[in-house]
């Protein structure tokens, strides 16, 4: 196995060498380069302790020192450099108690999470993989170093992050890797929700993020994702499905692209179908108000996940409007761009083919033909500069107090009347026409 390793990282063991210590590459951009992807960041591992690697190089920075690492900055990137260490008892799942340092590599290796990511590299060894990591790659299996009680005992995330490689790399989980996930499940309670939500999101926006599947399976999401368990668990009786709600959800995440926003959206669309759903006499299931409900319920979800406000925001928008059916006329889905606010599209549109291709035959192409003529008219309207913002109103409230509207209370409800009439006949948005419907209309009112 013959790795193109990048200059400032051959430099940096060259540096090591030259001084007597060993320095490789290792980790995940060993297996990313196996694979033909590009690594995203570059590790190295060495027999240097920290302060001797700090000794060797101009420029580095203390980044984790107690845990034996350093970056060296070479051409303004940093590069981390981490000693050969062997982890002490862990007490939190996550932490090791203490750790020491070690010369020898296959201490270090042995201690890492799963075999394709325990390979390292340097040009004068070459591949240095102990653990059968290249042959687990070429099977396409997760499989962890050693006992994987053991790893998911050290860092109960290992459990999220297998499974998220899973769907990185379109793998299969190692069966005794599987059984220890399951054992172990109710042990991720003790990982912080933001470690969490980071696996999570690399894992929705992956290939293939029906790997969701297989956290509910193992009993991960019952742990942090509980709604997903009685997503999973609700059957829909409809003409318009044929899966279960949480069925249908994946198959709608896996339909639109690889984007965090929309997945999420998609992930928790009908999130409140559980508890909206009733049974009619004639044994159909309705979710009716499952989208409000829905938006109030994922804007709580997303907060225990530790997202951002505008990632937030955006999804409950989404989930909000995603079942919102305007007539098929301007006057209608400008009134729809309004309620549902500009920020849904054309993301909207992603969400509802999403949405619908995960659903049954049934009515399947009605349902395309009609999202293809919203998508039209919503770009006429677009490409005609038609108002559908109150901000964009020729009109504003300096305007209404020249005009002798009383400020205050009175200003907003002639703005919010006028741009009424401006959604329903977008000609009116000019300051001339609407200065005469003020002074024919509401100064005369004043007036009485």
């Amino acid at each position: 196995m013959n790795i193109i390793l990048p200059e400032s990282v051959k430099k940096i063991i060259d540096v090591l060498k030259q001084n007597g210590y060993e320095g490789y590459a290792v980790g995940g951009c060993v297996r990313d380069t196996i694979l033909g992807r590009k690594p995203q960041d570059w590790d190295i591992t060495t027999s240097a302790k920290p302060e001797e690697v700090k000794a060797l190089f101009p420029h580095t920075i203390d980044t984790g020192i107690e845990h034996g690492t350093v970056t060296v900055m070479d051409q303004h990137v940093g590069y981390e450099v981490t000693t050969y260490r062997i982890d002490g008892e862990y007490e939190d799942a996550r932490h090791p108690k203490n750790v020491f340092f070690t010369p020898k590599l296959e201490e270090d290796l042995k201690r890492r999470d799963f075999t394709i990511n325990a390979m390292a590299y340097n040009e004068e060894n070459g591949l240095v993989d102990l653990f059968e990591g290249e042959l687990d790659l070429q099977r396409k299996v997760i499989r962890c170093v050693g006992n994987p009680m053991e790893r998911f005992q050290e860092d109960a995330l290992r459990m999220l992050r297998a499974i998220r490689f899973a769907g990185q790399l379109g793998c299969t989980i190692d069966e005794d890797t599987q059984k220890a996930i399951k054992s172990l499940a109710p042990t991720i309670k003790k990982v912080s929700a933001e470690r969490i939500q980071v696996e999570m999101v690399k894992l929705l926006v992956s290939d293939h993020p029906e790997e969701i599947l297989t956290a509910y399976k193992l009993g991960l999401t019952k742990v942090f994702f509980p709604e997903f368990d009685k997503m999973m668990e609700t059957t829909q009786n409809s003409k318009h499905h044929m899966y279960t709600v949480g069925e249908h959800t994946v198959k709608a995440v896996q339909n639109v692209k690889k984007d965090k926003v929309l997945r999420l959206t998609m992930l928790l669309h009908d999130v409140a179908k559980p508890i909206c759903k009733i049974t009619d006499k004639n044994g159909a299931d309705h979710f009716k108000g499952h989208q409000e409900e829905g938006a109030k319920m994922a804007k709580n979800i997303l907060k225990r996940l530790k997202f951002d406000n505008a990632t937030i925001n955006q999804v409950v928008r989404l989930i909000k409007a995603h079942d919102d059916r305007p007539k098929l006329d301007e006057k209608s889905i400008r009134h729809a761009m309004n309620n549902n606010g500009l920020e849904c599209y054309p993301d909207l549109f992603d969400i509802q083919k999403a949405d619908y291709l995960a659903q049954s035959e049934y009515n399947r192409e009605k349902k395309a033909e009609y999202l293809r003529k919203y998508v039209d008219i919503y770009r006429s309207i677009v490409d005609k500069g038609q108002c559908v913002a109150l901000k964009d109103m020729m009109i504003n409230g300096n305007d209404l107090i020249e005009l002798g509207v009383n400020p205050g209370k009175e200003i907003g409800d002639v703005l919010r009347k006028l741009f009424e009439k401006v959604l329903d006949s977008p000609e009116l948005n000019e300051k001339e026409k609407l200065t005469k419907i003020v002074k024919n209309s509401f100064l005369k009112d004043n007036n009485k």
